[in-house]
């Protein structure tokens, strides 16, 4: 049969993977086998974690302890000094063995000084505020670490106009030119007795800087919000899952829309949204009335047109005219000069127009799919139910299920494919960068891997869309070995394609720019809540140090998906192999994770808000 024919070519791609033997009990055994398989090694890991409200407090005691532990800090110098490094522990660690402790210190604004230099003790003699200039008690004044001291009423206004203007978590020192940022217990201690809802605000953004001002933790976006966030350690390039449900880019919040730039998709999105093709088609179809300046379109074959305000003009120049004109000519105007600039202004707007109209529409097509495909999952749970309790030999329909699961995966891939080639091969943002005959060769080899995976998605899509629960088990066992054996095909397709964007299309241009979130086989996993425990010394936090950072990639190296020491089990969401002999930026994608696929991944986003 045609379709046979074209089932073999897809599988010549995979070698003897996709490869059938008559032995079918074997065949099964063999194909999961490889589809769960994770001999290549992802060069790139991270992990995450769900900090709900409760949890929040103790993350943050968690980072605390560790800089107050090891540079002997009281907790306000230890907040102030992640603060500064936005709660990057090991980036601390780094930088005092780099700069020094008091290098680190007063680039942080930490003034930690043994002996002030105002004698509170005796508070018979007044003391001269330089700030109001007022003669206080001594009682009535305040002296900070960095030795300035000035009366409590200053400092007191000091703080609320700094809490007010957003700068709770660095309030300065009054003292010009003075680094130093303010004891948090005495901001406190002040505002609270004249204000204390500044003060419980004061207190509120303390407490939520580890989020604000964390690069590695993230608010999840829902809406309305479910008061979550995100701890990601490692890569944070990656997508992840609320323990709401949600399922986000970690790196700008948006949607899921892997291989595409956070930059490609925030591109696709505005221009998909606003009118800009819309003034596309009114630059390439109509001119502009020279009276009233509105877009007229032209419904006939002459050249004079007129505008419903009654103004005649020419439709070839947009010139002004009278109305009279015969089959040739207008009366007392002249256009025949060749005018270039404007010539190429318009067949470059038309040709822009039709360039978006094709990845839009296949985009939209198969982003259409993908909505009509979720309805296949009540639909083939009923066929499998109907099917385990008839007389047959085959019981095990996890095939169907796995297959689905790839097919939702693969079709979300294969969308947002479009958008990354609309920006990938035009002038937007890589004009300058590639030449145009490199650009036809990286576009062609693209292309080739696009159309091969758009190829083997549809007939996938196929196989899982027969009534099989009506088939004999010979058809069952036939239509069971085609969806293994293309789940396998669409998966090391994807992972192809986006190595292919790694290594042979975004490593040579301006990477940093267009980095894109991993390709995970078995879809991402929920992140767990993090829980810390606070006396113990294994403590929850991810990474304490390159050591323990070392051994647990290795440990998930060969893809078992095994948990860190401690009471907190985490998700990784790849592995590391130092025998891969991959670099940081060109690597393999491979998917280490352990346990059953997700099917809500490559959901769409209506579908997953309902579950």
């Amino acid at each position: 049969m045609a379709d046979d024919d074209d089932f073999q070519s897809s599988s010549d791609l995979e070698g003897a993977d996709c490869y059938f033997s008559d032995q079918d009990d074997v065949l099964e055994e063999t194909v999961l086998q490889v589809l769960e398989d994770g001999h290549e090694e992802d060069c790139h890991w991270s992990v995450s974690s769900v900090i709900t409200k409760e949890s929040l407090l103790a993350a943050q005691k968690e980072d605390l302890r560790k800089v107050m532990d090891l540079l002997a800090l009281r907790e306000q110098h230890a907040r102030t000094l992640l603060i500064h490094y936005r709660w990057d522990v090991e980036r601390i660690f780094e930088l005092l063995e780099q700069k020094g402790k008091e290098r680190l210190f007063s680039e942080a604004g930490v003034t930690i000084i043994q002996h002030k230099g105002l004698d509170l003790s005796n508070s018979s003699n007044p003391v001269e505020c330089n700030v109001c200039f007022e003669n206080v008690s001594r009682s009535t004044v305040t002296e900070m670490d960095c030795g300035h001291y000035y009366c409590n009423d200053c400092w007191t206004e000091h703080f609320i106009v700094r809490i007010n203007e957003g700068q709770s978590r660095r309030i300065r020192c009054i003292a010009p030119k003075c680094n130093a940022v303010c004891d948090e217990a005495v901001v406190r201690n002040l505002v609270s007795a004249r204000h204390p809802d500044i003060a419980d605000r004061f207190d509120r953004f303390l407490l939520e800087s580890y989020i604000e001002d964390n690069n590695k933790v993230k608010w999840c976006p829902s809406a309305p919000h479910c008061g979550n966030a995100i701890r990601v350690e490692g890569d944070i390039y990656c997508e992840v899952e609320c323990a709401c449900g949600l399922q986000f880019c970690f790196s700008c919040l948006s949607q899921a829309h892997s291989p595409c730039s956070c930059l490609m998709w925030e591109l696709w999105t505005k221009k998909c949204q606003d009118e800009s093709e819309t003034v596309n088609w009114i630059t390439v179809n109509t001119k502009p009335c020279p009276k009233c300046h509105k877009p007229v379109e032209k419904n006939g074959g002459c050249n004079l047109v007129a505008c419903i305000c009654g103004q005649a003009f020419c439709w070839l120049c947009g010139g002004a005219t009278g109305r009279d004109h015969t089959w040739s000519s207008i009366s007392g105007h002249s256009c025949g000069r060749f005018k270039e600039d404007q010539e190429k202004r318009t067949e470059r707007a038309r040709r822009d127009l039709y360039r978006y109209m094709h990845y839009h529409n296949r985009y939209k097509a198969h982003t259409d799919s993908l909505k009509q495909e979720s309805n296949l999952k009540e639909t083939i749970q009923g066929k499998i139910s109907i099917s385990e309790n008839k007389e047959s030999k085959i019981k095990d329909y996890a095939w169907v299920t796995n297959g689905l699961n790839r097919l939702f995966r693969s079709r979300r891939v294969l969308s947002y494919s479009y958008p990354f080639a609309f920006y990938m091969f035009g002038d937007e943002l890589f004009k300058d960068e590639m030449t145009t005959e490199e650009r036809d060769l990286k576009q062609n080899l693209f292309e080739d891997q696009q159309q091969q995976l758009e190829s083997n998605v549809e007939k996938l899509s196929m196989f899982l869309e027969k009534d099989f629960q009506d088939f004999s088990d010979d058809e069952v066992m036939d239509t069971m070995s085609h969806v293994i054996n293309l789940s396998n095909v669409v998966d090391r397709l994807c992972k192809q394609m986006y190595q292919c964007i790694e290594n042979d299309l975004l490593y040579p241009l301006q990477r940093a720019t267009h980095n894109i979130a991993p390709y995970k086989s078995k879809g991402l996993e929920r992140a767990s809540e993090l829980s810390i425990c606070s006396d113990s010394d294994q403590s929850m936090s991810v990474k304490t140090n390159p050591e323990d950072s070392y051994t647990q990639r290795n440990s998930t190296a060969n893809g078992s998906g095994a948990t860190l020491p401690g009471r907190h089990s985490v998700i990784l969401h790849g592995s590391s192999s130092d025998e891969s002999g991959c670099s940081s930026r060109k690597r393999a994608r491979t998917d280490a994770l352990g346990g059953a696929a997700r099917f809500d991944l490559n959901m769409p986003a209506e579908v997953v808000d309902k579950n």
